[in-house]
């Protein structure tokens, strides 16, 4: 029997970071528009629980974070479990969820696998997306298991093994989909209360900031601003540098708008000519999207060197400039940062090769692969087939709250 997209329930595992979160809540509104019901689990997370708020009929349900960092491997194997578990009560609970999910998608890091793999206990086929060029930890233990891996870059496919594997892109959030129709700079600079008609240089490291990133840039301003004065900048500094990054632009006097975080990220997009960052793979399907050229400084400190193969992916193609912060030379930021502003020919040449790697189906394309692969015989018989393996994990070991 094959089953109409709203009889199904598919659940989507994007906690933790915005660079997992996003993506998954792309794929959840494409699959919510289909008609399929969506279940969001998200960690407790500042970034997570704010994102969540007001999505309708997306449901949410925010389960223990689980991290694998350095050598605790105690206490992660303990929040394993008990994401485990609140994961399979989620899906148990009738007074949550009508019925089991008919599929999971993971999509990245280790808060991911608790619900996959509670998921497939229940019956559930199994999906992954992997949005960076190298596969990471969780994901490469947890492909095993999956009907099917989708990819953001293309090349990530070639490490990744036998898995069966779908190059899709990266879904963008929303409100940075709905800018591909057009972008308003100067409306997004007079909201920021930056000078609508001047030029504006984003600087962000991420939602936790970038103290390598904070310092080089900091120490290439002064040159820069001379170069340049009528530059203006947005600075996203993350907390612990806030002080010393808002020192440094006072200092010079620059017209600049100095945050630790933005929610609306869309706006500082949309008001940018060009922008400095990290390399997580979100972000570079967002300035890809966008068509803005950047200069990438790619963490050195990612999880098998991820974010340098995310900048070199981009670079390779001409598409950004990648700068090594092992040698953090102010002059030669200065410099890249100058040629990217005021070089048309080097401008759109970026801008061609962004557009090249951007993938505005990505997430109709993993929504409706999804769809047709828990539609299909197979599936429904294995879901049959685990209904009878015995009863649900009892709820009173597992605590979970449904968000906000």
């Amino acid at each position: 029997m094959r089953h109409s997209a709203s009889s199904l329930h598919v659940a989507i595992a994007c906690g933790g970071t915005g660079g997992h979160l996003f993506p998954g809540l792309a794929v959840g509104r494409e699959l919510s528009a289909r008609g399929t019901q969506v279940t969001l689990l998200v960690s407790p997370k500042e970034v997570d629980q704010a994102a969540v708020q007001g999505l309708g009929d997306l449901r949410t349900a925010t389960l223990p974070a689980v991290g694998l960092q350095g050598r605790n491997y105690g206490a992660f194997l303990m929040g394993f479990g008990l994401a485990w578990r609140a994961a399979h009560r989620c899906f148990s609970d009738r007074s949550f969820s009508p019925r089991p999910p008919d599929a999971v998608l993971g999509m990245g890091g280790f808060t991911a696998a608790p619900p996959m793999l509670a998921g497939r206990r229940l019956g559930a086929a199994t999906f992954l997306h992997e949005s960076n060029t190298v596969p990471g930890r969780a994901n490469r233990m947890l492909a095993r298991w999956t009907r099917e891996s989708f990819t953001g870059f293309e090349e990530t496919g070639r490490r990744w093994g036998r898995t069966r594997v779908a190059f899709t892109g990266t879904p963008v959030r929303e409100a940075i989909a709905r800018l591909r129709q057009g972008r308003d700079p100067r409306a997004a600079r007079t909201t920021l209360g930056l000078d609508p008609e001047k030029p504006v240089l984003l600087i962000t490291g991420g939602s936790q900031g970038a103290r390598g990133l904070n310092r080089w840039v900091c120490d290439t301003l002064p040159g820069l601003v001379a170069a340049a004065p009528d530059l203006q900048f947005i600075h996203l500094s993350g907390t612990p540098d806030l002080a010393s990054v808002q020192k440094a632009h006072q200092a010079l006097a620059t017209r600049s708008v100095i945050l630790p975080f933005l929610q609306e990220m869309h706006l500082a997009l949309e008001a940018a000519d060009a922008v400095v960052s990290r390399a997580g793979a979100s972000s570079l399907a967002e300035l890809a999207a966008l068509r803005l050229p950047s200069i990438l400084i790619p963490l050195p400190t990612a999880q098998d060197n991820h974010q340098h193969h995310n900048a070199a992916a981009l670079a390779t193609t001409g598409a950004a400039l990648m700068m090594d912060q092992a040698a953090p030379d102010p002059a030669r930021l200065q410099e890249a940062i100058l040629a990217v502003l005021k070089d048309p020919a080097l401008r759109e040449s970026m801008r061609a090769a962004l557009g090249a790697m951007d993938h505005p189906e990505a997430a109709a394309t993993i929504a409706e692969c999804i769809l047709e692969h828990v539609r299909q015989p197979f599936t429904q018989a294995a879901r049959r087939g685990s209904s009878a393996r015995g009863p649900a994990v009892p709820a009173r070991w597992i605590p979970f709250k449904e968000a906000a």
